[in-house]
């Protein structure tokens, strides 16, 4: 019997290339003169995987936001790991957003992703461990397939294909 081959789809996020994008934007925002008395502020807590972004209104916060998206492409790194949350008034009249920085992939992804390998009727098997998934054939042929339909498919954070083997 042929060996099987294998292959992992995590969801990961380099902290160390978010904490210089952030660094850059919080450079950027003391320079940019329409930004730079404007009173805002970002925050990054490498821990939690959490931004903050305190502005005087909501405008200056889709600013603020930007330019922290635009650090976060020039470090590589998929706007679609960073979810931002609803704007929340803060003290003193100012905006308040929060994001979360996506780091593994939650049980009802795995389970939709899982779900939809298993629909394309391949001769693969799909197993969750905890916040991955590994796929495994006796086709290499059949897992390039089933990588090729996983980045056509959008879940909602960026998918990386790690341990081919």
């Amino acid at each position: 019997m042929a060996k099987e081959s294998s292959f992992d789809v995590v969801s990961t996020v380099d902290m160390q290339e978010v904490d210089n994008a952030f660094q850059q934007a919080r450079k950027e925002l003391a320079q940019r003169y329409d930004l730079k008395d404007s009173g805002s502020e970002i925050a990054l807590d490498k821990a939690a995987g959490a931004m903050t972004v305190s502005a005087p209104s909501d405008f200056v916060a889709g600013q603020v936001i930007d330019v922290i998206g635009s650090k976060l492409i020039k470090r590589g790194i998929d706007l679609a790991a960073v979810q931002w949350g609803a704007p929340q008034a803060a003290t003193g009249g100012t905006v308040r957003r929060t994001a979360s920085i996506v780091d593994g992939i939650d049980k009802e992804t795995a389970s939709r992703i899982n779900k939809d390998i298993k629909a394309l009727k391949l001769k693969c098997k799909v197993q969750v461990e905890g916040d991955k998934l590994r796929v495994s054939s006796a086709s290499r042929d059949t897992l390039q397939e089933v990588i090729a339909f996983l980045k056509g498919q959008d879940y909602g954070q960026p998918l990386q294909y790690v341990n081919y083997r």
